[in-house]
């Protein structure tokens, strides 16, 4: 754990001084998914013993879900509304729209200490950051200024971080450049996907946020600026990025399923059909082959072995991945074992880039 320690000026008007002693903090909550949720669900649980009272919740407005396109409330909506917490959804808060001003208004009125943001989905202007007397807070999935912005939980995996963790960071207009108030990190096991480090770091997030909210006073008067000349930028995933490009080396590749799962996930093509690569086995770096890339050298029970792209450009033979579960286009997960004995896969076939 990171307790951030620097003092630059604060982000918002508040000081140490005057901060209402006894008086419960008033919080609005803005956050949207799952990942927002568990922060909610713990700042409810701990409302009394952190002295706080949140009194409006934010969150996006109903979208339409499922094989129905039914409007479904978000996470977050559905946490507030369990515990009679008034939700607001507005589309924007900006000052050319109508409904924008509205919105601001109504902020106001709740008479906010502090918003906690968490994965909100909406961009918050400057009039909306300076409204609750202590600024607004966010929950960021990464250990800033690496990965700023929409995905970071993804591109950690994807570039292969032995590391990432959690920041509490008080907001300014830029896209996650805040002053840090808060760091504490976590390790990227060799079997993380997107899915298990989404809930590591959501836990850790609900757990950061309340140790800040204990002491805010402090951890405000210690805030540090980031390093920009250290940041990168956590691009929003599209869904052609799953596609595997065999030529790249196993470790890549392996990466690759990990980071998009389980959206929008690894796939390839074989016989112009799409398969799903849902999970494979640390990569073993001594088994090489001199197969082309794609090609699928062994069908086994536990594993299908398919031919990489070289780890090094002098390797003399290319890197090798195990697939140990998959999905035929209109089929059900599969493992390995399922693959073999169903012989859908043969030794030699090939998998290929795209469905041409």
């Amino acid at each position: 754990m990171t307790t951030i320690a620097s003092a630059p000026t604060l982000s918002t008007s508040a000081t140490t001084d005057n901060y209402p002693s006894g008086t419960p903090l008033r919080v609005v909550f803005a956050g949207t998914p799952e990942f927002a949720a568990t922060s909610l669900e713990m700042l409810i649980k701990q409302q009394e013993a952190l002295n706080i009272d949140i009194v409006a919740v934010y969150t996006q407005p109903d979208r339409k879900a499922g094989r129905g396109q039914k409007l479904a409330a978000s996470a977050v909506k559905q946490v507030a509304l369990t515990h009679d917490i008034a939700v607001e959804q507005p589309a924007t808060f900006k000052k050319s729209d109508a409904a924008g001003m509205t919105a601001r208004q109504t902020l106001r009125t709740y008479q906010p200490d502090v918003m906690i943001v968490v994965a909100y989905g909406l961009i918050l202007p400057i009039g909306v950051l300076t409204t609750p007397t202590y600024g607004c807070l966010n929950i960021h999935a990464s250990l800033l200024p690496r990965w700023r912005g929409a995905a970071p939980i993804h591109r950690a995996l994807l570039a292969g971080d032995g590391e990432t963790g959690i920041t509490i960071m008080q907001m300014d207009k830029g896209l996650d450049t805040g002053d840090m108030l808060y760091k504490v990190n976590c390790a990227i096991e060799a079997k993380d996907t997107a899915a298990s480090l989404h809930d590591k770091l959501a836990a850790l997030g609900a757990t950061a946020i309340t140790t800040v909210l204990k002491d805010l006073p402090s951890y405000q008067a210690q805030a540090k600026a980031q390093e920009d000349s250290q940041a990168n930028y956590a691009e929003k995933l599209v869904k052609t990025e799953g596609e595997i490009d065999w030529t790249q080396p196993a470790t890549a590749i392996e990466r690759q399923i990990r980071g998009l799962t389980p959206w929008p996930g690894a796939y390839t093509f074989l016989d112009g059909q799409r398969v799903k690569i849902l999970a494979s086995l640390p990569v073993n770096t001594s088994q090489q082959t001199d197969k082309p890339a794609g090609t699928i050298i062994s069908v086994g029970r536990k594993a299908i072995l398919v031919a990489c792209g070289k780890d090094h450009h002098n390797d003399p033979l290319a890197s090798t991945l195990a697939i140990t579960d998959l999905q035929f286009a209109g089929g059900k997960p599969m493992t390995a074992e399922q693959v073999c004995h169903g012989n859908q896969l043969n030794d030699g076939d090939q998998f290929t880039g795209d469905s041409k």
